[in-house]
Formats: structure tokens, sequence, C-alpha cells
């Protein structure tokens, strides 16, 4: 089914919308998930709250690109539960790498405002970048995919993949700071 059917399905209330996005992006959403928690119990309830949360989010939204709404959703809950979880059992991993990554190049929590701001301008920066470098930086920062596992995927060796995040990094602080965003 197409994603206008199906945010259609959405907008009419009816329950086979929850059917048809779980069964076209039901994996997609679970990767994303797992990436971030490394548990497939906590994976599938963050999943699971996706569509609850798309069901309550449309109407009035209507995203113009389903995977990357239901992409968001997923990756927020997964987060969210992430910090819940690690401020309950002080745990490390992946996610908290990305995170203190990034942390360096834009700082911590900030207002809304702020991070709307934030977003355009992260948005600006990586359209201005090689198509290469924009794909590692997406899948280790938005998928918090390892750098053994990015490294493979695209046959380079982790040590080049670390590089090219860290000039990435570097470039994206530097932007950052040409636009008045101070770290």
């Amino acid at each position: 089914m197409e994603d206008l059917q199906i945010i259609e399905l959405y907008w009419q209330r009816k329950e086979s919308a929850i059917h048809e996005s779980r069964n076209k992006y039901g994996g997609y959403c679970s990767a994303i998930a797992n990436n971030i928690l490394h548990s497939a119990e906590d994976s599938e309830e963050c999943v699971n709250d996706t569509w609850f949360r798309a069901w309550n989010a449309m109407p009035p939204e209507k995203p113009s690109r389903l995977a990357v709404f239901l992409g968001r959703i997923t990756r927020n809950l997964a987060i969210d539960r992430y910090r819940r979880d690690r401020s309950q059992k002080f745990g490390g991993g992946q996610t908290a790498l990305c995170l203190d990554e990034l942390g360096e190049c834009i700082g911590e929590e900030s207002p809304i405002e702020d991070r709307i701001a934030l977003k355009e301008l992260i948005d600006v920066f990586l359209h201005s970048l090689p198509e290469k470098n924009r794909k590692l930086f997406l899948l280790r920062y938005w998928y918090m995919m390892p750098v053994a596992e990015i490294a493979k995927r695209n046959n380079m060796s982790e040590g080049a993949v670390k590089m090219i995040l860290q000039r990435v990094r570097n470039k994206l602080k530097d932007y950052l700071e040409q636009e008045g965003v101070g770290v």
C-alpha cells in the first residue's frame, strides 16, 4: 500500500492504518529502536508505541514522508527509553557514545526554540556534505549504528569511518560557531 493511502487511513481513523504501517515499516522502525536500545523486548515496545503515537498525531499531522515520520517517532521513543533506563542503571553503550560525540558539536539540552533552529542549521549543513560523508554521519548519529557495522556496510576500515566522522563533527562545530550557535 502506498504511503498516501496509509496516511488517509489514519485520517479516516481506520485501525487498518496501524496494520498497514506495521507491515510496511515494522522492520525499519525495529532496526532504529534496536540500534539504540540493543534489546528486542524494549525495541518491540517502542515500535508498538510508535503506532500509537502516529495514531494520535494524524490528524492533524499529515507527513510528507511517512517513513521519516514513523522513524523519527521511533527514534525519539527509543532515546527517551534509553535515557530513562540509563539513569536507572548507569549503563554505557553505543547510544551514550553517539550522544557524547555529538554533544561536543551541538552542546547539551537547550530550549525548544534553540533546538528547532539547530535542526534547521544541521539540515543545511548535511546537505552541503558530499553524499558519502552525509550517509556515514546519518548512519552513526541518526540510526546510532556501531562504527564497525558502518565500516562493513561501506567496505571501509573502521579507522577511515572514525576519521571521516571526526572531520564531519569538526566541520559541523565550525559551521555552528559561524552561524552564532555557541557550544
